[in-house]
């Protein structure tokens, strides 16, 4: 199961975090079809945000056809997206890359503007 974390200082609305974080654990296989999502009142219990911003981003992933609400059993995922598991090699490599970038003092938003500015380099025009 998912375990949402939100940034309060991100500036990125906190339904979509919700939204992009399970977006996130469905391209790395950490949520499948079927797989059920959290419900809202454990979304509110481990994150203390407002239960209507949770039922927002649930919202938000049925509307992309990526989950379905079943009255009274929850929401479940319908499709899954991507593929790159958890479990790739590439993953190692870049948990290697991003190691050796904290060693070089490379700070967190340094590592994320080079990495964006690398996948901009050579993803010219393909969607994000």
């Amino acid at each position: 199961m998912v375990e949402y974390r939100i940034d309060r200082r991100s500036g990125v609305a906190t339904y979509l975090q919700i939204v992009q974080q399970t977006k996130q654990a469905l391209r790395l296989g950490l949520l499948a079809p079927g797989d059920k999502l959290p419900t809202a009142r454990e979304v509110v219990e481990a994150t203390a945000i407002n239960p209507n911003t949770v039922l927002k981003a649930y919202r938000e992933l049925e509307r992309e056809g990526l989950v379905e609400a079943r009255r009274g059993l929850g929401t479940f995922v319908r499709k899954s997206l991507g593929a790159a598991p958890a479990d790739s090699p590439l993953h190692a490599e870049l948990t290697d890359w991003a190691a050796r970038a904290r060693e070089a003092g490379l700070e967190h938003d340094d590592v994320a503007a080079l990495f964006a500015a690398v996948l901009e380099e050579h993803f010219k025009g393909d969607e994000a």
